[in-house]
């Protein structure tokens, strides 16, 4: 039992050693079989490659040689234009080389010429001197011959036929010189008078007398005039001193009336008393809120009414400041005319006017808007209204042409173009018109504006304002520059300078108002 179970181990063991040995030979024999694919495929990855490598090399081979026979043809080719272009250049340097030498024979044969030519006119030369000799000596004899004949000299044959040709000449020259200068008057005086007729049945406007007052309706209102006068009449005082005009009072049932000189004052008081009465509520302190209000409104008014010129005559804008003075002419006036309204009638007879001599229609238009702008700054600066307005237009960019004819437009300098003729020709037909012009309006204005500059123009005063038609002045000066001795001395300053520089009826009386007024408000 023991050896055969010793002999199944020994079986085992030998099974099992056998069994090593096989699995062994067999890792080996797979060592060996992947080692050889291996290298047959290094084999032949490397005789691809070995084959690639040769491919490219020919074909690299292929294409230098390719491109070395390109390159032979291209500078063959070259070398045979370059050849051409030599020839062609030769074959040019010898045709130019026959010219030249052709011209150079001509010259030579035409240089010949001039050398026979010369020998000619010489010899031709010599000819006309004895001819010229011979002909002198046949006009000496003929002189002569005619002198004996004639019995006169030839300076004084000469100076008789001038004499005659000089008088028949005169009397031709100043026959024809009184038809031309008679036929052109006429002509010209006829053209005058048609272009003249023409522009004034063309435009034609109505003439209106504006007053110096305004009136107010009260609206049956009650008690309201003596709300208008306050205690103490302290409201009438306040209205007065914030729109420089006199409130009239009086027994005329259900108004008001406003008086003064300036149109735009009496406009704007015009408004707020209306605003005060409809309002109701009249105290200094809502008439200063009031007169304030509407002199905003008044502005905003003077704008429109100057744009609306523009508008209506189709001209460009102008300037800030112009449009400013233009629409303050709408409460202006001069001989009682409206400047405004006298200003773009102006402008429209003088557009008219220019439309029939082919002159610049706008430009005329344009100079006729603009030649009274002065009016509206004359009383602030010494001067004539042309002269002034033709400063203030050329500082506010307007042109030459322009300026000229507001200058010119009373004759104060030479008109330097048509428009500025046409201008003061319209600006004459303008004033010419039935109603147009009142004198004695027209100094009465004059003084108050006098009155007024001359209270401005001292120190310290604040607002000037003529009142009562003339009769007072009335000014307010600021109360840190000026005390009460000196607004004593001023009014005597002003009354003398009053007496010194104006003509008036009666006498006149300098108020000169001086209040401190501190406002504080509690919060």
């Amino acid at each position: 039992m023991i050896l055969l179970a010793s002999m199944d181990w020994v079986a085992g063991a030998l099974g099992a050693l056998l069994g090593l040995a096989i699995g062994y030979a067999l890792r080996l024999w797979n060592e060996q079989m992947v080692r050889r694919r291996t290298e047959q495929a290094a084999c032949r990855v490397l005789e691809s490659a070995r084959r690639e490598a040769d491919a490219l090399a020919e074909k690299a081979r292929a294409q230098g040689q390719a491109e070395a026979a390109r390159l032979r043809t291209e500078a063959a080719e070259e070398n045979a234009r370059s050849r051409r272009d030599i020839e062609s250049a030769q074959a040019r340097l010898e045709h130019l080389e026959q010219l030249v030498n052709r011209q150079l024979e001509g010259v030579a044969e035409r240089e010949q010429g001039l050398r026979q030519q010369q020998v000619d006119l010489a010899r031709h030369e010599e000819e006309v001197v004895v001819r010229k000799v011979a002909l002198k000596k046949m006009e000496e004899a003929g002189r002569q011959e005619l002198e004996r004949v004639a019995g006169l000299s030839v300076a004084e044959a000469r100076a008789e036929v001038l004499h005659h040709a000089e008088q028949t000449a005169l009397k031709d020259a100043a026959d024809l010189s009184r038809h031309i200068l008679e036929e052109a008057r006429l002509d010209a005086d006829a053209e005058a008078r048609r272009i003249i007729t023409l522009a004034m049945q063309r435009y034609a406007s109505t003439q209106h007398y504006e007053l110096t007052t305004a009136a107010v309706s009260l609206n049956g209102i009650s008690d309201i005039k003596g709300r208008i006068i306050g205690r103490d009449g302290r409201n009438i005082r306040a209205f007065e001193t914030a729109t420089g005009v006199t409130v009239m009072i009086d027994d005329t049932p259900n108004t008001v009336v406003l008086s003064g000189f300036d149109p735009v004052r009496r406009e704007i008081a015009r408004r707020g008393m209306e605003l005060l009465i409809s309002d109701g509520r009249i105290h200094p302190t809502r008439i200063e809120e009031v007169i304030k209000q509407v002199n905003e409104e008044v502005n905003l008014a003077i704008r429109e009414a100057a744009n609306d010129a523009i508008f209506r005559l189709g001209l460009h804008p102008v300037h800030e400041e112009t449009l400013q003075l233009l629409g303050r002419l709408r409460f202006r006036q001069s001989y009682s005319q409206n400047i405004l309204d006298h200003s773009i009638e102006v402008a429209h007879l003088a557009g008219l006017m220019a439309a029939e001599l082919g002159a610049s229609v706008g430009s005329a238009r344009r100079a006729g808007l603009l030649h009274d702008i002065g009016k509206a700054i004359n009383h602030e600066v010494e001067g004539s209204h042309a002269m002034i307005g033709a400063d203030f237009l050329k500082h506010h960019g307007e042109n030459e042409e322009t300026v000229n004819a507001v200058a010119a437009h009373h004759d104060e300098v030479p008109p330097a173009s048509l428009v500025a003729v046409l201008v003061s020709v319209a600006d004459a037909l303008s004033a010419s018109r039935p109603g147009a012009r009142s004198e004695s309006m027209t100094h009465y204005l004059k003084r108050l504006e006098s009155l007024e500059r001359i209270g401005a123009s001292f120190d310290g005063v604040d607002k000037c304002y003529a009142v009562q038609a003339g009769r007072e002045l009335r000014v307010i000066v600021t109360p840190e520059e000026v005390d009460d001795d000196a607004a004593a001395r001023l009014a005597q300053k002003i009354v003398r300078r009053i007496e010194e520089e104006l003509q008036y009826p009666g006498q006149i009386r300098v108020t000169v108002v001086r209040e401190k007024r501190v406002v504080e408000f509690a919060k």
